[in-house]
C-alpha cells in the first residue's frame, strides 16, 4: 500500500538525515539524533523503521547498483589487473568517502533478502577476479572470499587514520595489492575461507 504524501515526505526525511549522519559519525549513532536531523519524532522513525537494520538497509540500498556499475567498468577494462584494482580501490574508496558504509562493510546489519542487483553484483565481482587469475596477473589461490581480508583490513586503516591522513588506507591497500600479484605468491598455509564461513564470523562481529 502506498504511504500517504506525508508519510512518505517524512520516510524521505529520515532516509537523508540517515545518510548524513552515519557518513559523519557511523552507524552506531542514537537514532534520536537522525530523527532530530530529520525534524520528526522519534516514534514517526520508528513507524518508518522499526529496527536500525531497516534504516541502514534503506540508506544504502543503492549501493548495491554503484558496486555492478564498478564492476561493469572493470571488466570493460582492456587489462584485467588494471580492472581488478580499479574494482578494489573503488570499493575501499567508498569506504572511505562514508564513515557509515565504512561501518557496514566491517560487519554485518541483518538486511532484506538478496536483490536482483545483489546477485548481479556478485557475479560481476567474481568474474572480475576470475579474469584477473586467467590473465596470469592476480594469484591463483585468490577466491572472491578472500576480498573480505581487504575490507576488514582497510576498514580499520580508515577508522584508525581518517581523522589525520584520510588518503592513508591508499598506501596500505599498494601494499595489500603488491602482495596479491602472482610473480609474488607463494603457498599458502591455510585454505581460503568459505562463503558461510565469511557471513558467520559477519554474523559474529
Amino acid at each position: 500500500m502506498a504511504l500517504r504524501k506525508d508519510a512518505q515526505r517524512n520516510r524521505e526525511r529520515l532516509v537523508e538525515a540517515a545518510r548524513a549522519v552515519f557518513a559523519e559519525r557511523g552507524l552506531d549513532v542514537a537514532l534520536d539524533e537522525v530523527a532530530r536531523r530529520a525534524g520528526v519524532s522519534i516514534g514517526t522513525l520508528y513507524n518508518r523503521f522499526p529496527t536500525r537494520a531497516d534504516l541502514v538497509a534503506a540508506v544504502f540500498t543503492d549501493r548495491a547498483d554503484t558496486v555492478v556499475g564498478i564492476c561493469e567498468h572493470a571488466l570493460a577494462m582492456d587489462d584485467p589487473w588494471d580492472g581488478f584494482v580499479h574494482f578494489v580501490e573503488q570499493t575501499c574508496r567508498m569506504q572511505a568517502a562514508d564513515r557509515g558504509y565504512n561501518d557496514l562493510s566491517a560487519r554485518s546489519i541483518p538486511q532484506a533478502a538478496p536483490t536482483s542487483d545483489l546477485e548481479r553484483g556478485y557475479a560481476l565481482m567474481t568474474e572480475v577476479v576470475e579474469r584477473a587469475k586467467r590473465a596470469g596477473a592476480l594469484r591463483g589461490d585468490f577466491v572472491l572470499a578472500d576480498m573480505a581480508f581487504v575490507i576488514w583490513a582497510i576498514s580499520r586503516t580508515i577508522e584508525a587514520t581518517g581523522d589525520v591522513e584520510p588518503q592513508a588506507w591508499r598506501r596500505h591497500l599498494g601494499f595489500v595489492l603488491d602482495g596479491l600479484r602472482a610473480p609474488a605468491a607463494h603457498p599458502l598455509p591455510v585454505p581460503a575461507l568459505t562463503d558461510e564461513q565469511v557471513e558467520r564470523i559477519m554474523r559474529d562481529c
